[in-house]
């Protein structure tokens, strides 16, 4: 058993359940050295292995580890807008159109081609930028510039690894924000510079309003999630697709014999304690991991569809063109290969994102004078803060968590209907809007942890700095 590294203070360490699912993690002979677990760390029903968890491992890949589909994420860019640019009715009338074209469930998003559903499995952001007309090299300061893939994958590669079937509803489901609880858009503003060297590098300014998303990879994620893994398909039409995707599959790495065979597994380790495990170097790993990657590569082109649709809806309300400024676009639902400690090892990454410090990002222009970018998100209500990676956090294999994380026990005053909500929000001086779902109430600041004080943690534990403090203004949820 190797150990389990708390990177948090003793009040916010996790609940006993939480734990044991921890330490059976680090039971695992396949784990690497020691598992990482971040200041917001939380359960989630029905996952083996808590948001906020870092889990390497050397030969095998564990896609239980993570959520359901790869590549949630959060895109932060910036507006030309400072403080007096814009007044409370132009907000309101911008969000009241940004409703319906930052839609957060439909069944039909912006529609785009099979040529460009495919460009996007093989080359990511850049595919749909050149779908879009927009220049292609503005994925600079996406991880990875938008594309899992160090090698692009040939079409028959993609075609060996996902049912044409996902691909085909792929075309139908991007600029969706997406009904997941936690999922929003927020219109920011800077309330305080906390690093000012940084903060010019970035270009980010004092009073100045820039946009925040946190999306999914939305259904091809999902898809080939639950096509791979054990996870149980959390509504009937995805029971549905994923099966049809089974049974039409035509692939010269997994057999209709091998996809039964899987089926069959994946099923046995939904109650299992152990968890499942794939060999990367097997044709059914090679598949998992062409599915894994190509379909997050959708997470970027969800977000890059939604930040054009704001600049059209923009235009439309203002009769204006504005350009954005793409400050960090980053994943924290993945698994990818990377050297720790003098090995090259599978690192699994649940509700963390990577963070290398300046001296891993060389050869990038602007993180290797200021380290990968994080976000740590607050509650609708309260602020967030943008952070610099440090070279000296290595014990978390060099990652950031993603947010405050959910509290152990909701206080007493959290709100408990949509009026109290309302109510707290009109407050706080943020206003919300859409919030049709019954979940949006459990995204208040009563269920979340303290985000200053997880800011603290991160500077205590030198994992990354705060470049700027965030505060909401207007906020899209479902």
């Amino acid at each position: 058993m190797i150990p389990v590294k708390y990177h948090l203070t003793k009040d916010l360490m996790p609940d006993k359940p939480t734990r044991l699912q921890l330490e059976n993690a680090a039971a695992d002979k396949d784990a690497f050295d020691h598992i990482v677990v971040m200041p917001d760390v939380h359960p989630k029903p029905g996952r083996k292995c808590p948001t906020g968890t870092v889990l390497a491992s050397l030969d095998k890949i564990l896609p239980q580890v993570m959520d359901t589909a790869p590549n949630c994420g959060m895109r932060l860019y910036t507006t030309p807008w400072g403080q007096g640019d814009l007044k409370e009715a132009q907000i309101e009338k911008l969000f009241n159109e940004l409703v319906k074209a930052v839609p957060t469930r439909t069944y039909i998003g912006s529609l785009i081609d099979k040529k460009t559903v495919m460009g996007i499995c093989r080359f990511g952001e850049k595919a749909l930028l050149e779908f879009l007309g927009e220049d292609p090299s503005k994925t600079q300061n996406v991880f990875k510039q938008g594309n899992f893939f160090d090698t692009p994958p040939t079409q028959k590669d993609i075609l060996d690894a996902i049912p044409k079937i996902f691909l085909w509803f792929a075309r139908f489901r991007l600029g969706i924000q997406g009904e997941a609880g936690n999922h929003f858009l927020d219109l920011m503003k800077i309330d305080e510079v906390l690093d000012k060297e940084k903060a010019e590098i970035l270009g980010l300014k004092k009073d100045q309003y820039v946009f925040l998303s946190h999306t999914g990879s939305g259904v091809m994620g999902q898809y080939c999630s639950y096509f791979f893994t054990p996870k149980k398909e959390e509504h009937l039409s995805m029971k549905i697709i994923t099966n049809l995707g089974r049974l039409t599959f035509n692939s010269k790495l997994l057999s209709k014999n091998q996809i039964k065979e899987l089926q069959k597994e994946v099923k046995k380790y939904r109650e299992k304690i152990e968890f499942f495990k794939i060999d990367p170097d097997s044709k059914r790993g090679k598949a998992y991991l062409l599915s894994h990657w190509a379909s997050a590569n959708f997470g970027f082109a969800n977000r890059s569809m939604i930040m054009y649709n704001i600049k059209k809806t923009i235009k439309k309300v203002f009769q204006k063109q504005v350009d954005f400024n793409l400050i960090c676009d980053i994943p924290h639902v993945f698994v990818d290969r990377e050297k720790h400690f003098g090995r090259q090892v599978w690192v699994h990454r649940n509700g963390a994102t990577r963070a290398f410090g300046p001296s891993r990002m060389k050869q990038h222009p602007v993180f290797s004078q200021t380290g990968e970018l994080g976000i740590l998100a607050g509650s609708m209500s309260t602020p967030s803060y943008l952070m610099a990676s440090l070279d000296q956090n290595d014990s978390t294999f060099y990652s950031i968590n993603h947010g405050a994380g959910r509290k152990k026990k909701i206080s007493e005053a959290a709100v408990k209907t949509k009026e109290e909500l309302m109510k707290k929000m009109k407050k706080n001086k943020v206003k919300l809007y859409n919030a049709k779902s019954k979940g949006v109430i459990q995204q208040a600041s009563g269920y979340y942890k303290n985000i200053d004080e997880i800011v603290k943690i991160n500077k205590d534990f030198n994992i990354s700095t705060p470049v700027v403090k965030l505060s909401p203004k207007s906020v899209l949820m479902a």
